[in-house]
This record gives structure tokens, C-alpha cells and sequence, in this order.
């Protein structure tokens, strides 16, 4: 009996040394208390041996996994911007690949390049600048007082926009890339001709398939209108050659300046003004000298596409108003001339009567003179196609008001 009550003691001892060893580590959270001496009694269900160490974490092991997961949460926020940024940059470069291509379709500068040769075709014919001669045929249709919408005249006003624009503006622009090569060679490396895109008789054959088209177009008017004198067809074969003066040597009026930018600005304001108003009415000497005098406006938006050019036009020996003048001079009398022409439209039609179409030509001045101070005078070179994409309806739908109000004037005259 002795012997087994001295082994029940040193059994408990050996115990009560075991738990006090364990107490200082499962003792920091667990409330369970063991009393290091022989003999003492521990409640059972306040011992706690590995429970307490295996489900309660220290201090230092909460904020070790607390700093991996903020770290592994920002890993991953910064994959996801990552990923976003690239998807975004991915759908930037596609639209900026888009862009381009239809850049290049309308003949804009920085557009792709392509070895489909009708693209090509068409880029040389600069689709965007058919616009304002489209528009003019507009404006001299409405000027003529006698356009009613009918499917002959609508027929006509297509033969007219046609004529004036893919076909004849395309062969200006066609047959100035041409004398101009060796100038984009310089500024603009990649259009079709220097590029080599294209070869020399190409282009040599578009010139004249869009020359004898336009020519074709014009007799084509005169004959449906029943012109006893050929008026379409005349200023057709005038035009053609006013454009061919201004390319090409020995005249090349865009070396010049003044005479140069006022040709092409008449060109793209008079002729087919007077083109539309022959269709449809009588094409008076009063109606050509407004257009003339409106085409001063159209010598400022010449002015515009010199500035693109003005490294090459230096080398080249072009005297373009911005070459001439510097730039600072050339932007002022670039908005000057398109400002104080319309504005004097405007006062010309109140002297005639026409009040309300002067009023409305004056609200369509003001949004122009506002884009001139926001992209043009800052920078004319960086900012001159933000600035005609910006201005230059204001600008069309003035002369579209000028020609109604000339065409209202008229009617009154004859009622």
C-alpha cells in the first residue's frame, strides 16, 4: 500500500511539473490556472494542454497573416489596374488603327497606308475636301430662287454635287499631289505618290479620267437644262484650268502668296456657287460679285492649310503667306480675312432688307471667332484640322444662310 500511495505521489508531482511548463504558453489566453506543488488539484474543465495553443494564434502570428493578406489584396489590385490599363491601351491602339485607316480614306493627314490601289485612288482625291464644293452647288441652288424639290431638279443638284465634287475636286486635288511630290517627299513621306504606293501612270490616267468626267458632267447639265449658251460647261473648262495654273509650272500660283490662296478660296466658294445657280436660274454680274468678295473668306481657309507646309514650302521656294509673313502675321491675316468678309456679308444683307438671314449669318460668325482663340492663334500649325473641324461648319452654314437670302431676295424683286 505504501508503495503504490508513493507512486501516486510522484505521479501527481511529475504531473503538476508538466503543466506548470505548460501554463506561461497556453496560459496567455486561456484562463486555466495549474498551481506548481505536489499535491495541488486542478479543476478539469479549466485545463486546457494543446486546445489552447492550436486554436488561439499569438499577437505576433495575427499581424504576420494580417500583413500577408493586405499584401496579397494589393498584389492583386495592382494585377487588376494592370490588366485593365492593357486592355485599355489594347482598345486605344484599335480605335487609333481604326482612325487611321479612315484617315487615310478621306485623305487626311496621318492616315495609314494600304496597297489596295482604289483606296489609294481615293485617298489622292481627298474625299473631305469635296465638302464645301458640294455645299457651294447647295448655296447656288438656293440663291437661284427657283429650286423646288421635284425629282428632275434633285437629279440635277446630284449631277451638279458630282460634277463639282468627286470629279472635279478630285482632279485638283489629284493633279496637286502630282506637281507636289517632291514638297510631300519632305512634309508628308508617306503619301501615296512619294511613298511609291502608287505609280506615275496611275496616277497620270486618274488625272485625266477625272478631268474628261467633269467636262462630260457639265456639257451633260447644259443639254438637260437646255442652255442656249454652254454656262456650266464654261465655267467647268475654267475652273480646270484655274486649278492646273495653280499646281503646275511655270504660273503655279500657289508659289505666290496672295494671288495663290485667293484662287484657290474663290475656287471653292465661286465656281460652284455659280454652278448651281446656272442649273437652276440666271447667273447675274450683282451674285458673282458677292461670291467673289465672299471668296476672301476662302483665301483665310487657304491660309490654314499652309501652315502644315511651311518646312517644305521654305525649301522649296513656295512664297506661302505664312513663309512670307512668319507665322505670328500669317494666323492674323488668316482669321482678318474670314472674319471681316463675313461680317460684311452680314451688313450687305441688311441693306437689302434681308434682316433676319443678316442676324442669323451674325450667330454663325461668333462660334468661329471662339475656335480661332480656343486651337487656331494659339498654335496654327499644331491645331489647324482640330480648328476647320471646329469652325468651318459655322462657316458653310453662313454661306448656305447667304444664299437663301439672296434667293428670298430675288423673289421679293420679282413679286
Amino acid at each position: 500500500l505504501a508503495f503504490r500511495t508513493r507512486r501516486t505521489m510522484a505521479a501527481m508531482a511529475l504531473f503538476s511539473v508538466t503543466a506548470a511548463r505548460v501554463a506561461p504558453v497556453a496560459g496567455a489566453r486561456a484562463p486555466a490556472r495549474v498551481v506548481a506543488r505536489v499535491g495541488s488539484v486542478v479543476p478539469k474543465r479549466r485545463v486546457v494542454f494543446g486546445a489552447s495553443r492550436l486554436n488561439t494564434a499569438s499577437p505576433r502570428l495575427t499581424a504576420g497573416v494580417r500583413s500577408r493578406t493586405v499584401r496579397v489584396a494589393a498584389a492583386s489590385e495592382d494585377a487588376a489596374e494592370t490588366e485593365t490599363a492593357a486592355a485599355e491601351k489594347k482598345k486605344g491602339a484599335e480605335n487609333e488603327e481604326a482612325g487611321s485607316g479612315f484617315r487615310q480614306l478621306l485623305g487626311i493627314r496621318g492616315g495609314a497606308q494600304t496597297t489596295d490601289i482604289w483606296k489609294i485612288r481615293l485617298q489622292l482625291t481627298k474625299p473631305v475636301t469635296w465638302v464645301p464644293l458640294i455645299w457651294g452647288v447647295m448655296c447656288g441652288a438656293a440663291a437661284s430662287g427657283h429650286y423646288t424639290w421635284t425629282p428632275e431638279n434633285f437629279g440635277k443638284a446630284l449631277l451638279c454635287m458630282f460634277m463639282s465634287g468627286p470629279l472635279l475636286t478630285g482632279y485638283t486635288q489629284t493633279i496637286n499631289d502630282w506637281e507636289d511630290r517632291e514638297i510631300d517627299a519632305i512634309n508628308e513621306p508617306n503619301r501615296p505618290i512619294p511613298s511609291g504606293a502608287i505609280s506615275e501612270f496611275d496616277v497620270q490616267v486618274q488625272i485625266y479620267v477625272l478631268l474628261f468626267g467633269g467636262w462630260a458632267a457639265a456639257w451633260t447639265l447644259d443639254q438637260w437644262c437646255e442652255h442656249e449658251f454652254p454656262v456650266v460647261t464654261l465655267l467647268t473648262l475654267f475652273g480646270s484650268f484655274v486649278s492646273y495654273i495653280y499646281s503646275a509650272p511655270p504660273l503655279k500660283l500657289k508659289q505666290e502668296g496672295w494671288r495663290g490662296n485667293y484662287a484657290l478660296g474663290a475656287s471653292y466658294i465661286a465656281l460652284p456657287w455659280w454652278a448651281g445657280q446656272a442649273v437652276f436660274g440666271e447667273l447675274t454680274l450683282d451674285v458673282m460679285i458677292l461670291t467673289i468678295l465672299y471668296s476672301w473668306a476662302g483665301l483665310g481657309i487657304a491660309i490654314v492649310n499652309d501652315f502644315k507646309s511651311i518646312e517644305g514650302d521654305r525649301r522649296m521656294g513656295l512664297v506661302s503667306l505664312p513663309v512670307a509673313f512668319g507665322v505670328e502675321k500669317a494666323k492674323w491675316i488668316c482669321v482678318g480675312s474670314i472674319d471681316a468678309t463675313q461680317l460684311a456679308v452680314a451688313a450687305y444683307l441688311r441693306t437689302i432688307g434681308e434682316v433676319g438671314y443678316s442676324n442669323v449669318l451674325l450667330a454663325l460668325i461668333f462660334p468661329q471667332i471662339f475656335f480661332q482663340f480656343k486651337f487656331f492663334l494659339p498654335d496654327p500649325v499644331k491645331n489647324d484640322v482640330k480648328y476647320q473641324a471646329s469652325a468651318q461648319p459655322f462657316l458653310v452654314f453662313g454661306l448656305l444662310t447667304t444664299g437663301l437670302a439672296w434667293g428670298h431676295h430675288i423673289n421679293a424683286i420679282g413679286a
